[in-house]
């Protein structure tokens, strides 16, 4: 076959030198290639990690036995050989940044895996990588006040463990990162510009079935890491000291930054639990325990819980308040009925008198969803239950009286939500854990409060509308008296302790985008979380109908009009196209929760990678 020239830029000669130039033939292969240009460049030095990148088509040419001519490419392509690891500059959730060495040529899914490696971060299938907000105004001030940690020297691990006494640097690492940043305590008011921080849900997520490359992150560019799924799977201090603190600090923002809605009484905790956590990095060093008992996230927050003494009552005909099919945000009236819980279900009547008749509709427990709706202080004690059915769920709400009868019925619908009865051993003790958990947002009156301490920023604990809402002083007085339901809480069980509230918020998880549903003239929202999908008015904010991911059947994505399809059980099929996302966002959402719920504890920190790419990588993954 006859010779030609191809020209290729070699990064290490420099941005000044011009491009080496050498004969090829079409059925030249990559390694070839490579192999000449190494030999021209007449520099000896390991050139193994080096890769050709083709600048036209931003795609890497890392199939070396490939041919030229299978690669198509011709005398006019313009190659670049460069080293496919290159330094990253990475904001975490706590504020700092740290520089790292991060594969620009793989998958972003598998750069990810070497970062997660880097900081000791297990299951890193939680997180992802995004860009940062462009900062339009100081960004040049910033960058020169942004305090950066070298970490380009950690040698790369190669495999798919975690080791976590990993090389020399663990114990550095773990002190840079591995502990909640200190100096929002006193220094740093929240309405202050944070450059670190923000809503997650308008970022702009990286493909992960592309590389950083591909996506134009440049050498020494900026991203964010983020946990982008919110199922944390087998949280266990003993090995999750920088996996804990930053998830911490990530759910902190959500609630400062009123990411997720609380009550009143919830914020004055969470700015409690801030407080107490902050002064306790000061005060003790944040060593983590082993229990090996903790197997899963439910397990190590239910240890945490305060023994109470309590009475044996079951849950049985006690008289609660029922709403049938409420939608969001809109206003119904209460109906009162007699309620008796059977095995996992729950059955009303009109009346006591009537309970020994038929009822007048028996609900199933079983898979639905509880969630809490609670003010204490305002005496509210709402139970959210979902409910499976054909076409997607319904929503429910059972209004209890007082926080007794609250108590019982929201560990008996607990219970039956996993198919659990009131006859199970583990109800009494479910019962104790929310007594404990409301016992939390109690107040005890001014008098036993401590008194203030001058280190404490208040408008630095608590979010905007609550800094509008109260003096400093009285937000002080109100921190303080929450503090007294934590003050006696370790470093990682208050940590663990906000992270538990944090996920019982009603809008935990939540993802939204702004869809047109095939057939509809008007966007609207489609709300994503953890196990289900859920179709929002835009206009009035009403949840007009949800999916369950264990209904689907299958879904699938026309990427030439961008438009996501799914099928659901009962011949229910929904289709639309996204309005604010690119539709590949929301493949990756749903395709990367359907993952995490195939997660089992036989598996330990084994990642079945390609299963992840399947599900996550549409078309790429073909």
């Amino acid at each position: 076959m006859a010779d030609w020239d191809l020209s290729v830029t070699v990064e290490e000669l420099g941005s000044e030198a011009p491009a080496l130039s050498i004969s090829v033939t079409s059925d030249l292969h990559i390694g070839g290639v490579i192999l000449k240009l190494v030999e021209k460049t007449q520099i000896k030095r390991d050139w193994s990690d080096h890769a050709l990148w083709w600048e036209q088509k931003q795609q890497w040419l890392l199939r070396t036995s490939w041919t030229l001519e299978k690669c198509e490419i011709h005398a006019d392509a313009s190659l670049v050989f460069m080293p496919q690891h290159k330094p990253l500059r990475l904001g975490l959730p706590n504020g700092a940044t740290v520089r790292l060495q991060a594969c620009f040529s793989g998958p972003v899914f598998r750069t990810l895996l070497g970062i997660c490696r880097i900081l000791n971060i297990r299951h890193p299938e939680e997180l992802s990588l995004l860009r940062p907000l462009e900062e339009k105004k100081k960004k040049k001030e910033r960058d020169a006040l942004d305090e950066v940690y070298d970490l380009t020297e950690v040698p790369l691990a190669s495999g798919t463990r975690y080791n976590y006494q990993y090389c020399v640097y663990g114990s550095y690492i773990h002190r840079l990162i591995g502990s909640v940043c200190k100096w929002y305590l006193s220094e740093i008011e929240l309405s202050s510009p944070l450059p670190h921080h923000g809503n997650p849900r308008s970022y702009r997520w990286l493909d992960s079935s592309r590389s950083l490359l591909q996506q134009g992150v440049q050498e020494n560019g900026r991203l964010w890491l983020r946990f982008k799924y919110s199922t944390f799977y087998n949280l266990e201090p003993l090995y999750d000291a920088v996996r804990l603190a930053q998830l911490y600090e990530q759910a902190r923002w959500a609630v400062l930054l009123e990411d997720v809605d609380c009550t009143e009484e919830e914020m004055m905790l969470f700015g409690a639990l801030q407080y107490h956590i902050s002064k306790r990095s000061l005060s003790e060093p944040q060593t983590v325990t082993s229990n090996a008992a903790m197997d899963d996230l439910e397990t190590a927050l239910l240890s945490l819980e305060v023994k109470l003494d309590g009475d044996s009552n079951t849950a049985n005909d006690m008289l609660v308040r029922h709403l049938g099919e409420p939608k969001r945000l809109t206003l119904k009236g209460y109906k009162q009925y007699w309620f008796k819980f059977q095995d996992t279900g729950i059955s009303y009547f009109k009346s006591k008198e009537e309970s020994v008749g038929e009822p007048i509709q028996q609900i199933h427990l079983k898979g639905c969803e509880v969630a809490p709706d609670v003010n204490v202080a305002g005496q509210k004690f709402l139970i959210r239950l979902l409910i499976p059915a054909p076409e997607g769920m319904t929503e429910v709400y059972l209004r209890c009286e007082n926080e007794e009868q609250y108590a019982h019925w929201m560990a008996a619908c607990r219970l039956a939500s996993t198919g659990r009865s009131l006859a199970d051993s583990s109800f009494q003790s479910e019962i104790q854990s929310i007594r404990s958990f409301l016992a939390m947002q109690k107040t005890h009156g001014n008098s036993s409060v401590p008194a203030a301490d001058d280190a404490i920023n208040p408008h630095s604990l608590v979010s905007p509308r609550y800094q509008k809402k109260y003096k400093a002083k009285q937000l002080t007085q109100r921190i303080l008296e929450a503090y007294q339901n934590v003050a006696q809480l370790s470093w990682n069980d208050a940590l663990l302790r906000f992270l538990q509230i944090w996920q019982a918020l009603p809008d935990f998880g939540l993802s939204y985008v702004v869809v047109r549903f095939k057939g509809s003239r008007k966007d609207e929202v489609l709300g994503i979380a953890p196990n289900r999908l859920i179709r929002i008015d835009l206009g009035v904010g009403d949840v007009v109908r949800t999916w369950r991911y264990n209904n689907m059947r299958q879904w699938n994505v026309n990427w030439d009009i961008r438009q996501v399809a799914i099928e659901f059980d009962g011949n229910v099929n929904i289709a639309f196209s996204c309005v604010t996302a690119d539709c590949k966002i929301v493949h990756e959402f749903i395709g990367g929760y359907i993952f995490m719920s195939t997660r089992t504890k036989e598996q330990g920190d084994a990642l079945n990678q390609e299963l992840f790419h399947k599900l996550t990588g549409g078309h790429e993954a073909l």
